[in-house]
């Protein structure tokens, strides 16, 4: 699984597996932080369709934590004050990097979770369109 796709699925999913994760790395290996979670703007970058160009319409707030785990190094950066979330992601990254045993067991959990995502964002999306209006057929 891919870096992305997992920080994905963590960041939506519980953030009680996600901490359940994280304390089972802590519990059993030394972390050491590289970066204490401290906040910090990145820029937004938008592809504009029509031209296809890059433009920049702004900063977004970050939070960012590095840590290592046996020599490899974890990243965690979230959207907005979030430190404890960014640490537990580092270690989770740090963990994969490093290809701890407990990460193997965790493919299944991701999956399982990104399921949940999905299924909930399609109920989410389904409550919205029951509200949709038709205006083609009003009658004026």
């Amino acid at each position: 699984m891919k870096r992305r796709r997992r920080t994905e699925i963590l960041i939506n999913g519980s953030q009680n597996r996600l901490e359940d994760m994280a304390h089972c790395i802590k519990d059993n290996y030394q972390v050491k932080v590289i970066q204490e979670p401290e906040s910090g703007l990145v820029m937004l970058k938008v592809r504009e369709t029509s031209q296809k160009s890059l433009f920049y319409p702004g900063e977004v707030f970050v939070t960012e934590c590095k840590v290592q785990i046996q020599g490899s190094i974890g990243i965690g950066i979230v959207k907005g004050d979030q430190p404890e979330l960014s640490f537990n992601l580092a270690v989770i990254d740090a963990a994969y990097e490093a290809m701890l045993p407990e990460t193997i067991g965790w493919k299944l959990l991701l999956e399982k979770e990104e399921k949940a995502i999905q299924e909930q964002r399609a109920a989410d999306s389904q409550s919205i369109l029951k509200t949709k209006v038709n205006f083609e057929t009003m009658d004026v």
